[in-house]
């Protein structure tokens, strides 16, 4: 096991999901006075658990087809376009 690229990984996604709209459902279901915390935590995390491998998945899928450095500027205009969009919403 890479513990670089696992570190890495973790780093950014950790950071990436703070204050993202998956915590703040996260929070609202937990917030509930009857609701189980356990099973909240438990639902959450097996989501983004399937979320991540669906990740996975495809990057390992796509990455057959393309080349890391073109999926590199590809995330980078998606995540440009997510921000320009959510600007605009605001």
């Amino acid at each position: 096991m890479d513990f670089k690229l696992a570190t890495t990984v973790f780093l950014s996604i950790f950071l990436a999901e703070l204050g993202d709209k998956t915590q703040f459902a996260t929070m609202l279901f937990a917030a509930n006075k009857e609701t189980n915390n356990i099973t909240v935590f438990l639902g959450a995390s097996l989501a983004l658990i399937l979320a991540a491998g669906i990740g996975v998945l495809a990057g390992s899928f796509i990455s057959r087809f393309l080349s890391e450095k073109h999926l590199h500027y590809i995330a980078g205009v998606g995540f440009v376009c997510i921000g320009i969009w959510t600007l605009i919403k605001a």
